[in-house]
């Protein structure tokens, strides 16, 4: 009998997830089975509950259900407990482990399938909610020369870096992390900026200043799938010609859930190039 795992969300039918897994367990040779579950608004205990009781060792979680995973699990990482959301469980007896992997994605894609070195970059972070909690551990644990969170809301900014500091102060002091409003990036320039919100998909543009991409500076959207973005169009016509999406992080992302329950890990490279769309 297959070793079963599934992605819960609501709604689930657009998730990659069952495919991505599915690729990651042919190519490593592991017999797994792998399901999408939708989760009705109200009934994430139960539904994850009754996977459980079917011999479930483990779940992906997405939108809108990773606070309550975060809420279910039993320990947490470091990383879930920064960003307050979990999007990966293992079950182990009466034990749930909850993982937050986004920033660790992120993070790979960025050094490693996108050639980015993070150490002694200036790095802007656009956007203070979920995903940029997520991020904030593993990309301070590059040493940037500078983390910068800017937000709408300056007090959501401040509030984030201030948190991390808590738990990294050595990182964050020599990375000079700070949160900061739009008024504030006047004559700043930034070698990485990540745009973290999803205002980016309705139109809703941040007022970013072409002046905040540095020379041969990468613009990454944490989006995926969408082609060239309103985000990624404002670096494109700022002169940006370093683009890139978030699908290698979605890959990243799902690879360590995978190595994590099944202790081998998967390439990622093939599974990139057949899940990225063209930056048109």
């Amino acid at each position: 009998m297959r070793e079963r795992y599934a992605v819960i969300g609501n709604p689930i039918e657009q998730s990659k997830s069952p495919f991505i897994h599915g690729e990651f367990a042919r190519a490593c040779g592991q017999q797994i089975e792998y399901d999408r579950i939708l989760g009705p608004v109200g009934g994430f205990v139960a539904s994850v509950d009754a996977f459980r009781a079917q011999g479930g060792l483990g779940m992906n979680v997405t939108a809108p259900f990773k606070l309550d995973a975060c809420a279910y699990c039993t320990e947490l990482s470091l990383d879930a407990r920064l960003a307050g959301a979990v999007n990966a469980m293992k079950f182990e007896g009466k034990r749930v482990l909850g993982q937050n992997f986004d920033g660790v994605g992120l993070v790979r894609d960025l050094q490693v399938n996108l050639n980015m070195p993070l150490v002694g970059k200036r790095v802007l972070i656009v956007g203070a909610g979920g995903a940029s909690r997520g991020a904030l551990l593993p990309l301070l644990a590059c040493a940037p020369a500078e983390l910068v969170v800017v937000n709408r809301t300056l007090n959501k900014a401040s509030e984030l870096v201030d948190i991390a500091r808590l738990h990294v102060p050595a990182q964050a002091q020599a990375s000079q992390v700070q949160g900061v409003g739009y008024a504030d990036l006047q004559d700043r320039a930034f070698d990485v900026v990540l745009h973290a919100t999803s205002a980016g998909l309705s139109g809703q543009m941040p007022p970013l200043a072409n002046s905040v991409f540095a020379p041969r500076a990468l613009a990454y959207d944490l989006t995926y799938g969408k082609g060239l973005t309103p985000f990624l169009r404002l670096a494109r016509d700022a002169g940006v010609s370093n683009l890139a999406d978030g699908v290698g992080m979605l890959a990243e992302q799902a690879a360590e859930a995978f190595t994590w329950w099944r202790g081998v890990r998967p390439d990622t490279a093939q599974l990139i190039r057949q899940l990225t769309v063209p930056l048109t």
